[in-house]
C-alpha cells in the first residue's frame, strides 16, 4: 500500500503470511465475498482482528452504543418489512438473494440528505435509509445503493465500521487509545470496504451505468446536478488534480474521492467474475488484475 496509514501496518502484515480467504459471513453463499472483496481490505480486516486490543475495543464501543441506536431508530425510524414499505423490503430481499446472506432489518430515517448506512454487529444488522434518499432514486438505483449497503454485511464490515461511527463521535475519547498511525491505517481499511462494496452494489444491479449513476447521486446529494454532470470531465479533474499536495486530504477520510470510486467500479465490471455473474458471456479480467489496477487508481500518491 502506498499511504502512510497502511504503511503502519506492514511490518505487521508481512509478519504474519496467513492470508487466506477469511471465514466472515455465512456458512452457505451464492457468491462467496472472498472472490469479490478488494484484497486490501480483506487484508486489513485480517491483521485488525489479529491485533487482539482493536478487536476488543471494537466490541466493547458497539456494545456500549448499539442499544442506545437500536432505540433510537425505534422511536424514530420507520421499520421496513413485508406490510411496511415493500418496495424497499422487495429491493432489500433482491440484494441478499444474490449475495446470499440473511435480508437485514432496513430503518428508513427522515433525513433530507441523500444517505446510507449500516450499523450492528455482523451477527445482527441492519441498515439505515435515508428518506431523501428513497424520493430520489429508482428501484434500480435504490437496489443499487442497498446492495453496497448489503456488502458491508456480507464482508464482516459491520462491526468495525460501527465502533469507529461511535468512537468518531468520542472525539476527546478516541485520541486517549488510538495513536495516530492506527487511526489513518484504519481509515485506510475503510476506504478499501468501500471499493469492496461498490463491487457488491455492480453484482446487485447487474448494471454498470446504474451503480455508477447510484454512487454519484449518492456523492452529489442531488439527482438534479447528476443529470448536468459530464463524467468524463469530471474524472479528467480529478486526474489533472493528481500532483497537487490536497490529494493528501484523503487520508482522513473513510471513503475515496467520487471519481476513484467510478474508475474502481469500472474495472471490477471489466472482470471475468462480474461478466460471467451478469450473463456478459466469456472473457473478463482475473481479480488478481482488477485490483492491480484499483490500487493504482486508490492509492494516495
Amino acid at each position: 500500500m502506498a499511504d502512510a496509514g497502511a504503511l503502519t501496518f506492514r511490518n505487521f502484515i508481512e509478519s504474519r503470511r496467513s492470508f487466506d480467504a477469511p471465514s466472515v459471513g455465512p456458512t452457505e453463499s451464492h457468491l462467496p465475498s472472498q472472490l469479490y472483496a478488494f484484497a486490501p481490505d480483506r487484508k486489513l480486516r485480517e491483521a485488525i482482528h489479529k491485533l487482539r486490543i482493536v478487536e476488543t475495543t471494537f466490541e466493547a464501543a458497539v456494545r456500549l452504543g448499539r442499544a442506545l441506536k437500536y432505540g433510537e431508530l425505534l422511536g424514530h425510524a420507520v421499520k421496513v418489512g413485508p406490510a411496511q414499505f415493500p418496495r424497499v423490503q422487495r429491493l432489500t430481499k433482491e440484494c441478499a438473494d444474490t449475495l446470499g446472506i440473511a435480508t437485514p432489518t432496513v430503518y428508513i430515517v427522515n433525513s433530507p440528505v441523500m444517505n446510507a448506512a449500516t450499523f450492528g454487529t455482523n451477527d445482527e444488522a441492519c441498515i439505515m435509509v435515508h428518506s431523501a434518499l428513497v424520493d430520489a432514486m429508482s428501484d434500480q438505483e435504490l437496489l443499487s445503493v442497498i446492495g453496497h449497503e448489503c456488502g458491508h454485511v456480507h464482508n464482516g464490515h459491520v462491526v468495525y465500521l460501527t465502533a469507529m461511527s461511535i468512537l468518531a463521535s468520542m472525539a476527546g475519547v478516541i485520541q486517549q487509545w488510538l495513536s495516530l498511525p492506527a487511526r489513518l491505517a484504519l481509515l485506510d481499511w475503510a476506504r478499501n470496504a468501500e471499493v469492496t462494496c461498490d463491487r457488491a452494489s455492480l453484482l446487485c444491479s447487474k448494471d454498470l451505468e446504474v451503480s455508477t449513476r447510484a454512487l454519484t447521486k449518492l456523492a452529489l446529494g442531488s439527482s438534479k446536478l447528476y443529470d448536468q454532470l459530464n463524467m468524463e470531465a469530471f474524472i479528467d479533474q480529478y486526474r489533472e488534480g493528481r500532483d497537487q499536495s490536497g490529494r493528501y486530504s484523503e487520508f482522513n477520510m473513510s471513503h475515496p474521492f467520487l471519481p476513484k470510486r467510478v474508475l474502481a467500479i469500472r474495472h471490477f465490471a471489466e472482470s471475468e467474475l462480474y461478466r460471467k455473474h451478469a450473463g456478459l458471456g466469456e472473457g473478463g479480467l482475473t481479480m488478481v488484475e482488477v485490483d492491480k489496477r484499483v490500487l493504482d487508481v486508490v492509492n494516495v500518491h
